[in-house]
C-alpha cells in the first residue's frame, strides 16, 4: 500500500474511531503501511509525526462539527445566544446554557399551549403538560417526567415570561414521590438521605 492509495491518503474515521483517537496522543499510520516497513526507523519516525498531526486534526474537525449542534456546543455557545437574543453567562454550565437555547428555539411563532409545553420540556428533561385555566387568564405547567424541581427554574421563567402574552398569569405544578412508594424502604436506608431525597425519591 502507498501514500497514493486511496485507502491511505483518504483517512476517513468513523464516530467510534474518533471517540477512541480522543484517548490517544496520535494516530497509528505503521498500521497502514506495507509491514516490511516495521523496524526501519526512518519510516516509523516519519509516521510518528504524521500521526500526531493528523491526530490533531481529527480532533478539532470534531469539535468544530460538534459546535453544529446544540447538544454538543461548548465555545459556539454564545454564538447561538447572540443568534437567538440570549444574555450570554459564561459563569453558568453549558447544560444550562443548552436548556436555554433549545427552549428559545422550541419557543418561537404563535403562543400555543403546546409552544409552551414544548418550550418547558426543554427545561424538565421530559414530560410537561399545560393545563389552561378557561375564565381565569392563567395555564399550569405541570412537571410530570421528572420529580422535584428542575435545576434552571430561573432559565424557565426568563423563557416563559418571554414568550407568553402580557395579559396570562402561570403557575407550576411539581411531581413528589407518593407515600405509599416509600413502603419498601427501611428507617435506617431513608435515615442516610435528607428529606428532599425522600420527596424525589424514585
Amino acid at each position: 500500500m502507498k501514500y497514493g492509495d486511496s485507502s491511505y491518503s483518504n483517512l476517513l474515521f468513523s464516530a467510534d474511531e474518533i471517540e477512541d483517537i480522543g484517548d490517544l496522543d496520535t494516530i497509528d499510520l505503521m498500521k497502514y503501511l506495507p509491514a516490511y516497513y516495521r523496524g526501519v526507523q526512518e519510516i516509523e519516525e516519519l509516521q510518528k509525526s504524521l500521526g500526531i498531526e493528523i491526530h490533531g486534526l481529527t480532533i478539532g474537525v470534531q469539535d468544530v462539527l460538534d459546535q453544529a449542534y446544540v447538544e454538543t456546543a461548548t465555545w459556539s455557545l454564545s454564538r447561538w445566544e447572540t443568534e437567538l437574543g440570549l444574555s450570554s453567562d459564561p459563569s453558568k454550565s453549558y447544560e444550562s446554557r443548552r436548556e436555554m437555547i433549545r427552549a428559545k428555539r422550541r419557543g418561537t411563532g404563535t403562543t400555543t399551549p403546546e409552544m409552551i409545553q414544548r418550550t418547558a420540556s426543554a427545561f424538565a428533561g421530559g414530560d410537561v403538560s399545560v393545563e389552561e385555566v378557561p375564565g381565569e387568564y392563567r395555564f399550569i405547567v405541570r412537571f410530570i417526567g421528572i420529580l422535584g424541581i428542575p435545576p434552571n427554574m430561573a432559565g424557565l421563567i426568563q423563557i416563559i415570561d418571554e414568550i407568553k402574552p402580557a395579559h396570562l398569569a402561570y403557575e407550576f405544578a411539581y411531581t413528589y414521590t407518593f407515600w405509599d412508594s416509600l413502603k419498601t424502604l427501611t428507617w435506617n436506608t431513608a435515615g442516610t438521605g435528607t428529606w428532599n431525597d425522600l420527596r424525589t425519591f424514585g
